[in-house]
Order: structure tokens, then C-alpha cells, then sequence
């Protein structure tokens, strides 16, 4: 559960990136109904795993228009960077962050996540990413920017077998090892969320990061 407090923050931001929004395409929904369920219950699909990582800070990869990063970090009141190399988005998200007296708590950061991961290695006890990449490129991503012991935690909305089996195919080669898969269903009865955890439980076994795009345009394999 979510404190009064936290939930009156959620709802304050979302009208801030939703009134943002109406100039700067930072989500396509518009509804304010539409998304507390696809924003904020989202985002709160996760909180049992990202609650369950380690003590420390916490990066949303990907984050866009701040979800599911500011709703998890208000739930928590952990530490967090909002990830995402669009620096007009992440500029809006700062400004709504700043504005609800959040800014020593939340920060954004616009840099690809490969070069966080050479500014910031193994700076991370937790990580989440919705709608980013295939499992095998946000496995990829991750791995630098994890302490050992941290997790990573994948929001997928349709998650094939095929998927799942290309990122089991490296997780070794990367330090990292499956930790849990749990399915669930939103309020709006219709939309299905799958949340699956990785583990950094070592280190990988190639240099990482590689150069950026090569974890989405190049997709590790297992080494033969």
C-alpha cells in the first residue's frame, strides 16, 4: 500500500505531465482516467519487486514521461534517476518534479544507458524498464549499472516464449539470473502485465558496456 500522502503526489504529477503534455508529445493518453490505470496502477504493478531489491538507488530506464519511475520512487522513497535520452522530455519531468518539491529525491538524467553505465558503474541496487527493449537487450543494459545482488525489474505487456528463452540463453554471460515472472491483469479488466525480475549475480563475462544501439540492433547469443 501506497501512503495518502504518496497517492496525492501521483495524482499531482500525472496532472503536470498531462497539462505538459497538450504541447510536448509526452504520452498518448490524454484521459485523466485513462491514466491512472495505464500510469499510475501500472507503475505500482511492479512495487512488490522493487520493494523486495536491495536497499539503495534506483534508475527507471527508459522512463519517457516519468513512469513507471516517479510513482515507484514516491511509493518507496527511494533515491531515483529518471533515465531517458530525450533531453525535451526529460527537461518537462524535472520541471514537474521541481515543482512538487521532489528535486533532492528524483533526478533525470538524458545520457544513453550505455554511457551511464561508464559514468555510473555498479551504482544501482534496483532498476525498471516498461515498453523499452526485448529481455535480452534491457539483461544487456543492465549488467553494468547493477550492484551485485541488485535486480532488474521488466514491465512486458505481451511476453513470448521466444523472448523469454533469448534472454535465459545469456543470462549467465552476463552475471545475471532469473529471479521470479509473475503475471496480472489492470483494473480496466484488459490490460495484461507481465512482470519479470533478473538478479546481478556476478560478473559478466565480456566487457560491457558495448557501443550504443549494439544491445538492440546486435542481440547476444550464447557463446558456443
Amino acid at each position: 500500500m501506497t501512503s495518502p500522502v504518496a497517492q496525492e503526489l501521483m495524482g499531482q504529477y500525472l496532472d503536470l505531465i498531462l497539462e505538459a503534455n497538450k504541447t510536448t508529445n509526452l504520452t498518448r493518453i490524454t484521459s485523466r482516467d485513462e491514466a491512472l490505470v495505464l500510469h499510475i496502477e501500472d507503475s505500482l504493478v511492479g512495487l512488490k519487486e522493487v520493494s523486495e531489491a536491495p536497499e539503495g538507488l534506483y534508475g527507471d530506464l527508459g522512463s519517457g514521461g516519468g513512469f513507471p519511475g516517479v510513482p515507484l520512487a514516491l511509493a518507496t522513497g527511494r533515491e531515483t534517476v529518471l533515465v531517458d535520452s530525450v533531453k525535451k522530455k526529460m527537461a518537462i519531468v524535472q520541471q514537474a518534479v521541481n515543482q512538487l518539491g521532489l528535486g533532492r529525491q528524483i533526478t533525470t538524467c538524458s545520457d544513453r544507458i550505455e554511457d551511464l553505465a561508464l559514468d555510473r558503474p555498479g551504482s544501482f541496487s534496483v532498476l525498471t524498464a516498461r515498453a523499452l527493449s526485448r529481455l535480452v537487450a534491457l539483461l544487456e543494459l543492465s549488467s553494468p549499472l547493477l550492484v551485485k545482488g541488485g535486480r532488474l525489474v521488466c514491465y512486458k505487456a505481451q511476453l513470448s516464449d521466444e523472448e523469454m528463452q533469448e534472454a535465459l540463453a545469456v543470462e549467465d554471460l552476463l552475471g545475471m539470473r532469473l529471479v521470479s515472472q509473475r503475471e496480472t491483469m489492470l483494473s480496466d479488466g484488459e490490460t495484461r502485465r507481465t512482470i519479470v525480475v533478473f538478479e546481478k549475480v556476478g560478473k559478466a563475462k565480456l566487457k560491457l558496456p558495448r557501443r550504443i544501439g549494439a544491445a538492440q540492433k546486435t542481440p547476444l547469443k550464447p557463446r558456443s
